[in-house]
């Protein structure tokens, strides 16, 4: 059985990584790139514990990417979960999918202090690096 990255996210205590947040509430803006050479820019982004962040990704690559926010052990099982159903088509409040030359936003609450990561999880994308960090201070 295969859990969804909706399911570890409805509240606020099952994830480490943080939770969807009140687009009302955003504390700041944050830009993100992400583009055909497997980078999200910036790789690194530093934020409060308590903050809204709302992200404006965009896709400047001609393929497909997408950004989810999650644990280590989150973003693995939803990789697993794209390497088992190629092509699946699916939405969750941590990330956000983008065609190429599309542009989109997560907003996220970030309410402990530690690291939390983000990814593209289409098969072979983080593998070849397109991977960051969020350090919660």
């Amino acid at each position: 059985m295969h859990k969804t990255m909706a399911g570890m996210h409805q509240g606020a205590n099952d994830s480490a990584a943080g939770m969807a947040g009140d687009p009302a509430k955003v504390s700041r803006t944050i830009g993100i790139s992400m583009d055909d050479t497997m980078r999200f820019t910036p790789e690194q982004i530093s934020v409060k514990a308590g903050e809204t962040i709302r992200f404006f990704v965009k896709n400047a690559g001609k393929l497909d990417h997408e950004m989810v926010i999650g644990t280590s052990d989150e973003l693995k099982a939803h990789a697993e979960m794209m390497r088992a159903m190629p092509g699946m088509k699916h939405a969750e409040r941590n990330m956000i999918a983008l065609a190429a030359g599309q542009r989109g936003g997560i907003v996220w609450q970030f309410d402990k202090a530690g690291k939390v990561d983000f990814a593209c999880l289409i098969p072979g994308h983080s593998t070849a690096g397109m991977v960051g960090k969020v350090v919660v201070e």
